[in-house]
């Protein structure tokens, strides 16, 4: 079976050791703060790829936002459930997201940068069905274009990223606006994060 297809594979069989080893420290806290300053108050956020909800959905449900979080991990949605059963926490592959729902943000935070290239291309008009007019979307990728394998309890991890200018690119042709874009940011352990914002649709000329 080809690296990239293994990701699912990996996080379901080693949930229990990535819950224990998942860095809390909320590091990634402005990048959160940035997020949800373009949210309405209580409102509604999309996890993609939420893990075990511990940071980050735990803090934006902390911050009086409603979360629905996927996960392609029966483990990882479960224990979700188990210490938040408040929210809708559903095992879910992102790539085929057909929601048929709206939201007020979408975060695909170390989550978007296992799908392969032509994966992520095809993320971005799944992101738009899912956008409510002004949605907050934050994301990370690598640093620049390629194919990358790090490890995780000792097996091949698969990452991938497009070339910056195609991500600005994918984002303008799907209605998105960047605001805040940083590469290999030390001040959030050498993440490359994206921030953007949807675009309410035009109106009528006059």
């Amino acid at each position: 079976m080809p690296i990239a297809d293994r990701i699912i594979d990996i996080y379901e069989k080693h949930a229990h050791a990535f819950d224990q080893d998942r860095d809390r420290s909320l590091f990634e806290q402005y990048w959160l703060d940035a997020f949800i300053e373009l949210i309405p108050p209580g409102g509604s956020v999309l996890d993609l790829g939420c893990g075990m909800a511990e940071p980050i959905a735990a803090y934006l449900l902390g911050r009086g936002l409603t979360v629905v979080g996927i996960d392609a991990s029966p483990t990882m949605i479960g224990i979700c459930a188990q210490r938040y059963p408040g929210p809708e926490w559903s095992v879910a592959d992102m790539r085929q997201l057909e929601l048929g729902r709206r939201f007020d943000g979408l975060l695909a935070w170390d989550s978007f940068f296992h799908l392969t290239p032509d994966e992520q291309r095809a993320m971005f008009p799944r992101f738009a069905a899912h956008a409510n007019p002004g949605a907050s979307l934050l994301f990370t990728t690598g640093p620049y274009a390629g194919e990358a394998i790090g490890t995780f309890q000792g097996e091949p991890l698969y990452h991938a990223s497009l070339d910056a200018e195609e991500y600005r690119a994918l984002l303008d042709c799907h209605g998105f606006d960047l605001h805040r874009q940083r590469a290999d940011d030390p001040e959030c352990g050498g993440h490359t994060v994206w921030r953007a914002q949807h675009r309410p649709p035009a109106g009528p000329s006059r």
